[in-house]
């Protein structure tokens, strides 16, 4: 029987994997550019491992290819269970990223600086 591998093995693969969007955002995110914020790629969150995960904003941004239009059920799914442990997700489709990439990259700065702000002010 062929397991499907989870955790650490599975981020491992995916990122032996990445398409070509996920390597350009990473490239993007990686070594604090983005804000100064620290992304991890690949980051295993429970029973999950997210695209890009910022762990000073908790924020999970998931940039979603084609195969994500039949998988909305199991999406949905793990973005409740993301916010039950009081991370958010952002969905970014992969047409709007290649079409407007510095947009993009300001709208997922503006969403983590405003759940920083908002978690220090609690």
């Amino acid at each position: 029987m062929n397991k499907r591998p989870t955790g650490v093995d599975a981020a491992r693969e995916l990122r032996e994997h990445a398409s070509v969007p996920e390597v350009v955002l990473w490239s993007d995110l990686r070594n604090r550019q983005l804000g100064g914020l620290k992304f991890r790629r690949q980051q295993p969150i429970g029973p999950y491992v997210a695209d890009f995960y910022c762990a000073d904003a908790r924020l999970v941004v998931e940039l979603d290819g084609v195969k994500h239009l039949s998988s909305g059920g199991r999406d949905a799914a793990r973005d409740r269970w993301m916010r039950a442990q009081g991370i958010e997700t952002i969905r970014i489709p992969v047409p709007r990223f290649t079409k407007d990439r510095v947009r993009v990259l300001e709208y997922i700065l503006s969403v983590a600086w405003k759940r920083i702000e908002m978690m220090e002010a609690e």
